[in-house]
């Protein structure tokens, strides 16, 4: 499945996924480059923006809402690369169609969930509200649902939730009694009256309480 195409692989309009100024200053200092994961968002929000500018009539961002963000994603289906069946397409519903068809190449939904989340993470990063993060919204939720059931009728090719190891964590607390020289009653012993971590004097009150936790962790 390609669904790591269009968005994440390049598929962009590349007139819109340049000059994000990731080259650093000249001072001298050796900076860490920025992650793979950081350079894509960097890029998807450039694409973004230029898809605000480009806007008929010209969009603020601040002005965004979730029904922008999902006309958004429409629009990056014609850079698309994954073949999505229509219903009166004979290869509907297979995942290996035997030949090619006329049907429309799509973003995947893998691909449009992650720009998503890249999106919604950037847009708090340049000073949006969470409250307002337009790709937060519920309906972009519900739309990225939808795509996500339609490609997997279409594609023959059912979307499940990989499952996660779960590690048990057990914690068994075990407390050791307090001793104290008064109960003992006795008056010149030098036993240690039962301190933990001792103090070898056997006249003193001074008793002492520790609790020792023991952690399991069962997979």
């Amino acid at each position: 499945m390609d669904s790591a195409s269009g968005v994440g692989g390049g598929g962009l309009d590349p007139s819109s996924a340049s000059g994000s100024g990731e080259g650093g200053g000249g001072d001298g200092s050796t900076a860490a480059p920025p992650s793979r994961y950081e350079s894509q968002k960097r890029r998807d929000w450039n694409t973004f923006l230029q898809y605000l500018k480009n806007h008929k009539p010209p969009l603020a961002l601040e002005r965004c809402s979730g029904a922008h963000a999902i006309e958004f994603m429409k629009y990056l289906d014609q850079f698309g690369k994954t073949k999505v069946h229509v219903t009166g397409c004979p290869y509907f519903g297979q995942p290996n169609p035997p030949g090619p068809c006329q049907c429309p190449l799509k973003q995947a939904w893998g691909s449009l969930d992650a720009l998503i989340g890249r999106l919604r993470a950037a847009y708090e990063e340049n000073g949006g509200m969470p409250e307002s993060n337009p790709f937060g919204a519920r309906a972009v939720r519900i739309y990225l649902r939808e795509v996500r059931e339609s490609q997997a009728k279409a594609r023959g090719i059912p979307y499940e939730k990989k499952k996660r190891k779960r590690h048990k964590v057990t914690a068994a607390a075990a407390v050791l009694s307090v001793a104290s020289s008064d109960v003992v009653g006795g008056g010149g012993s030098n036993s240690g009256g039962g301190d933990v971590g001792g103090g070898g004097s056997g006249g003193g009150p001074g008793s002492t309480a520790a609790a020792v936790a023991v952690t399991t962790t069962t997979v």
